[in-house]
């Protein structure tokens, strides 16, 4: 079944953009008019986020969001044969502050959140990076198709660990000089050991692992911001926040990425994951000592 799909895929990926972009706006018409696929989740998630908008521009951002998501899913399958030239025409990243931080020798912990298009982000740092790049991921449970996409990510020096794994492996590959992606608006599986706090408004849990991990390995932290420029063309934004991960308290990088993920999403809204249930988990009362922000806990009987 592997080499099936893989073949069909890689056939794909030969067709030129203008072909695929096509293909991708016959998919868009089925899936949101005809299928309506997680249409509920994403406009509850507009309604969350942008009660100010109107229902027409929560309905603009809505078909934005799924063109762009069509649209990273059949970029990444072009990746399976795209040239490294052609790419680096497609995904631009200025790579000189995270190079200054290699050379000095810091371990480098990278931040983003789920925006298009992430497949590209992962390149954009796997061709440039001078030392391992770990990559955490979650697998795809068509055991096909995440034998393809783990082929398709597993770039130059790209380390790959799924979640599930990351315990058992880490340690391993903490060992030497490193730099690790994570997208850290990830839903966390357990609200009740997660950190709390507002997002656009609202509690929602966030994954205590990159604030404990850069405490505890003393990184730099990078956040990164995607721009997609025009269709098929992405610019990535680096910002450091910290080149030492151990002199910041508690909760503080958690606050500091909330910040900077509230305003990159709210520069460009259609370019979110909103079939992401960011909002999956409601706030209890028990997890007053898990909330973090600067804001009171909401009052919850």
């Amino acid at each position: 079944m592997y080499y099936i799909i893989y073949g069909l895929l890689y056939t794909i990926s030969l067709l030129p953009f203008f072909i695929l972009y096509g293909i991708s706006d016959c998919i868009f018409f089925i899936i949101y008019y005809i299928v309506g696929y997680r249409k509920k989740v994403v406009f509850s998630n507009l309604d969350i986020a942008f009660p100010e908008k109107t229902k027409e521009e929560k309905i603009l951002i809505a078909k934005k969001f799924y063109k762009n998501f069509l649209d990273t899913f059949l970029e990444a399958i072009k990746l399976l044969s795209i040239s490294e030239k052609k790419f680096a025409k497609r995904a631009t990243m200025d790579f000189t502050a995270i190079k200054n931080l290699i050379d000095k020798g810091k371990n480098v912990q990278i931040h983003s959140g789920h925006q298009m298009n992430w497949e590209y982000a992962n390149w954009a740092v796997a061709t440039q990076v001078s030392v391992p790049w770990i990559g955490v991921y979650m697998r795809i449970n068509n055991k096909a198709l995440d034998r393809i996409f783990y082929k398709l990510r597993n770039k130059e020096k790209t380390v790959l660990i799924a979640a599930q794994e990351f315990k058992n492996r880490a340690h391993a590959c903490f060992k030497e000089q490193y730099t690790i992606g994570l997208a850290a608006d990830q839903n966390p599986g357990v609200p009740a050991v997660s950190y709390w706090l507002n997002f656009f408004n609202r509690p929602a849990p966030f994954v205590t692992g990159p604030d404990k991990g850069a405490r505890k390995n003393n990184t730099a932290v990078v956040f990164i911001r995607f721009v997609k420029l025009k269709r098929g063309y992405y610019r990535f934004d680096t910002e450091v926040i910290t080149e030492h991960g151990a002199s910041l308290e508690e909760g503080k990088l958690t606050l500091l990425y909330r910040d900077f993920l509230e305003k990159t999403i709210r520069l460009n809204p259609d370019n979110y994951l909103w079939s992401h249930r960011r909002w999956k988990w409601p706030y209890k009362a028990e997890y007053k000592e898990k909330w973090i922000d600067i804001t009171s806990a909401p009052d919850v009987m």
